[in-house]
């Protein structure tokens, strides 16, 4: 155990890189989170998801269902959203990450609900994308306004 902690310490030993998630399959596993904070994962809200997915991220179909599969399984899998929401805040900009928040409200929402969980999990998450919470409440109006003309 001590020769493990002098080699660490004396560089001995570099740890392998991490690969980072891509930053479109991150903000995927966020939309799926939202989904399931309520504890419910419902049909209309992964019919939601993949279009999302083919609109904002200009997937084809089998992507979109491709990388839908991927989230699904990363979120179930997932300790906690850290690890998504560092990889989108570093690496989509902006008005990306503001998008990504109106996103997950039309998420939220998909299920004709408002679940005090899933309002929740979105105000835990807009300020580690750096959005505030001018912008969240923001995109909450567009998305409820979305979902009416629906």
């Amino acid at each position: 155990m001590f020769d493990a902690i002098r080699k660490m310490m004396s560089g001995g030993e570099k740890p392998q890189a991490h690969l980072e998630l891509d930053p479109h399959v991150a903000a995927s596993a966020l939309l799926v989170e939202a989904a399931l904070s309520d504890g419910i994962y419902a049909d209309v809200e992964a019919v939601q998801i993949r279009a999302i997915l083919i609109s904002a991220f200009n997937l084809a179909e089998d992507a979109a269902d491709a990388m839908l599969v991927q989230a699904e399984e990363l979120a179930e899998n997932a300790v906690d959203h850290h690890q998504f929401t560092k990889v989108v805040k570093a690496c989509l900009p902006a008005t990306e990450r503001v998008a990504l928040v109106e996103h997950l409200w039309t998420v939220a929402l998909a299920d004709g609900e408002k679940s005090p969980f899933e309002d929740s999990f979105i105000r835990r998450v807009a300020p580690l994308l750096a959005v505030d919470d001018r912008e969240r409440v923001l995109a909450r109006a567009r998305a409820e306004a979305a979902a009416r003309q629906s």
